[in-house]
């Protein structure tokens, strides 16, 4: 890939016919025949980059597609579905909230700061290319083991990057999470979800429609850096990456908190002559330009020479393909560019007319007077669409007997447990994020969701990142239901209502019958529960061929999720509150140990069968929770995940003066259960009544809070009585992390 960005020959179309230079940017030859016919011609140079690009994976979808059209995306809240920069919900008094999910999985493997830097700078691009002011960003991390040294590595690239990059712009990194597993070894994932709030009355989409408008680019030079990003992240990752790292974007957050700023002064005072505003991202200022066209049913010429270069002697291949950060294309009605260029030009950004809207279909570009590209608009975007093979693994044929744990000495299970590295408090991590600038994050990172209070109201948003991959790789359907059920818990927990999700869907190479039937019966799960909760699947972005070596990661669907609450006096956090309130389990507790911590701590592996989920039940467990919590009746709320509820009880305790005491009705192991859809929530003595009457669930009550901070924990095997700052201490400790 190097060798021919720093040729300084462009093979002509006769050659790239028989060299075939195409197979290495992701072209099949059945491709490039089928670009030949069409044409009635060969293509050049250029136009072979183009539909690589735009055929890609990254760009196209062309393989996951055929699954993504079956996600639910529309109900009584969707002002803006899939298909633009991000997904527009409805959120009353005519605002609305915007928010999608991004992977930079790939890049962050080769260069781990400017990997997830730039990861950050992309989907804020997103968010304000809607009109919307992002609020704040969350992440959804995997990495291999903690103890290993290019672990260690590439958190800390990752983590500096993404604090770095969101630091510097002003916007609040509120939340995530992180897990590790050694099958993210060679291949982490980087997933980046940001939130916005616009006035409907902005809302802004990425189309270049009106014959004669003004094409214009606004923002930073374009220089080499990224060129050929699309194409890196639609192919397997090698253990030998340093090929690669030219395809790996550089970010400027300063820059970029100019771009933003202006665009959005420019949507606010001259909204009426902005037809269209799209983010240069990935196949930068090819795909930005070829989709606008494409989603108006448009033609589009761009004069090359026109484009703002930060290198000297770039050649239309290389401005056409470059990823350079921090740049936007905007589509303005004829005779209103001076106005908007101003907005632009007084920050001291690019602002040029490098072309117009045609009416003749066609995808013209031209250079020193040539014509170098010249394309059907709708062939360069509608990429042939593969119907894939799908198998179902061996292991899920044929799963292994259910795990049944013992527990012999439930207080050293339990610490172990609680310093997992999954588990284990990533305190030491997110510090280095700055969480409350803007001043208006409620909760910060560490519990269930971020929530963030919109000024000027009484509503606040939650939002939460959530996946278990080791749940969807013993089962990709069930796991899917209990990724989205997962979040929705989360969102629940702090007093808000889940009404809309978006996704990054990491899956290893699509090729493989496997892996794209674990695709596809994701997909099928995350669906079903979405539609049981109310929550439309608005945005998103997939990711695959996450291999290295040929070692595929576990399948991982992760779930964004955005909740609304309309009063700020609801919003609930994981803490006990005062001593003598109540403790309750809300849920079913039965023996699910496959895919648990527990399970991966005494075997070292995850195996077995996943049961089904009763999705009536969990629903109704989620909506008992709500309205305690908007009842007044619930003090605290904290939901049921990996180490089940013995984690919940020690996190609930953690950070206040108070203790325990519980009684469950089952043996020890049983603490570490990880059943889906259950709540640990605390009800303050003298509303006991009112809340058991309320409830429309299973529930167990199990103690109350304490003036001491003493853990005593009652089982069928015995009484124990912990030491709280013994087990804070080991939950605390197991991940330590300082910014280098």
């Amino acid at each position: 890939m190097t060798a021919l960005l720093a040729t300084t020959h462009e093979p002509t179309p006769a050659e790239i016919a028989a060299t075939k230079p195409y197979q290495a940017w992701g072209l099949t030859d059945d491709e490039y025949t089928l670009i030949k016919q069409t044409l009635g011609r060969l293509p050049n140079y250029t136009e072979t980059g183009l539909f690589a690009a735009m055929w890609s994976e990254h760009v196209s979808y062309k393989k996951s597609k055929p699954v993504l059209r079956t996600f639910w995306s529309t109900n009584e809240r969707v002002l803006q579905g899939p298909g633009e920069g991000a997904g527009i919900l409805d959120i009353g008094d005519g605002q609305a909230v915007v928010f999608k999910a991004e992977s930079h999985n790939h890049p962050s493997a080769v260069e781990p700061y400017e990997g997830a830097a730039t990861g950050v700078g992309g989907i804020l691009r997103d968010i304000f290319s809607m009109g919307a002011q992002p609020i704040a960003v969350l992440d959804s991390l995997r990495f291999g083991e903690l103890t290993d040294a290019r672990t260690q590595h590439l958190l800390n690239g990752v983590m500096d990057g993404i604090a770095g990059y969101g630091n510097a712009i002003g916007i609040p990194t509120v939340g995530g999470e992180i897990g590790f597993d050694p099958v993210y070894q060679g291949n982490p994932l980087v997933n980046v979800m940001a939130v916005g709030v616009l006035d409907q009355e902005r809302m802004q989409v990425g189309r270049a429609d009106g014959s004669g408008n003004t094409v214009l680019y606004v923002g930073a030079k374009t220089g080499r850096d990224g060129i050929h990003g699309a194409t890196f992240a639609s192919a397997e990752f090698s253990s030998d990456a340093e090929q690669d790292r030219s395809a790996v974007q550089v970010g400027d957050p300063f820059l970029e908190k100019l771009v933003m700023d202006a665009t959005l002064t420019a949507i606010q005072q001259f909204g009426e002559a902005i037809v269209g505003v799209q983010d240069m991202g990935a196949a930068g200022l090819v795909s930005s330009s070829a989709e606008m066209a494409g989603k108006a049913g448009m033609g589009i010429h761009l004069q090359l020479d026109n484009v703002p270069q930060r290198e000297t002697g770039m050649t239309p291949y290389e401005l056409m393909l470059s990823e350079s950060q921090e740049r936007m294309l905007l589509v303005v009605t004829k005779g209103h560019e001076a106005a908007v260029q101003a907005v632009f030009q007084e920050a001291n950004l690019e602002a040029v007319v490098i072309g117009e809207v045609t009416a003749t279909g066609r995808y013209e570009l031209t250079w020193h007077g040539e014509t170098v590209a010249d394309l059907p608009v709708n062939f360069l975007t509608q990429a042939p669409k593969q119907i894939m093979e799908q198998v179902q693994p061996a292991r899920l044929q044929n799963p292994a007997p259910d795990f049944t744990p013992r527990v012999a000495d439930l207080t050293t299970v339990w610490q172990d447990i609680l310093a997992q590295p999954t588990v284990a408090s990533k305190a030491s991590l997110f510090r280095h994020f700055d969480s409350m600038v803007r001043t208006n994050t409620v909760i910060k990172p560490g519990g269930d969701a971020a929530v963030v209070r919109l000024r000027g109201t009484k509503k606040a948003l939650a939002m939460t990142t959530d996946v278990n991959a080791r749940f969807t790789y013993l089962d990709p359907y069930i796991g899917g239901q209990r990724a989205v059920a997962e979040a929705a818990g989360n969102i629940i927990a702090t007093g808000a209502l889940p009404i809309g999700i978006t996704d990054c869907l990491n899956f290893g190479n699509p090729d493989d019958p496997e892996i794209y039937y674990e695709l596809a019966q994701s997909v099928a799960g995350i669906n079903e529960m979405a539609r049981q909760i109310n929550t439309p699947i608005i945005s998103g972005n997939v990711s695959l061929y996450n291999e290295t070596d040929g070692a595929a990661i576990y399948p991982t669907p992760m779930i964004g999720m955005v909740g609304l609450h309309t009063d700020t006096a609801d919003i609930t956090t994981i803490s006990f509150k005062q001593p003598d309130d109540v403790i309750y389990l809300l849920g079913d507790t039965t023996a699910d140990f496959n895919g648990s911590e527990l399970q991966q701590l005494q075997t070292g592996a995850i195996a077995g069968r996943l049961p089904g989920l009763n999705r009536d039940k969990l629903s109704a467990t989620q909506q008992s929770v709500l309205a305690g919590i908007q009842q007044g009746l619930i003090a605290s709320a904290h939901d049921l995940a990996e180490g089940g509820l013995a984690v919940s009880l020690a996190e609930s305790a953690f950070g206040t003066p108070f203790g325990f005491d519980v009684t469950v009705p089952w043996t020890a192991s049983w603490l570490f259960s990880e059943t889906p859809g259950r709540f640990l929530v605390t009800v303050p003595a003298t509303a006991v009544d009112a809340f058991e009457t309320r409830l429309d669930t299973t529930y167990l009550r199990l103690g109350t809070v304490t003036h001491h901070d003493r853990l005593v924990v009652t089982t069928a095997d015995g009484t124990v009585n912990l030491d709280k700052a013994r087990l804070q201490q080991a939950y605390e400790g197991a991940i330590t992390w300082q910014r280098s």
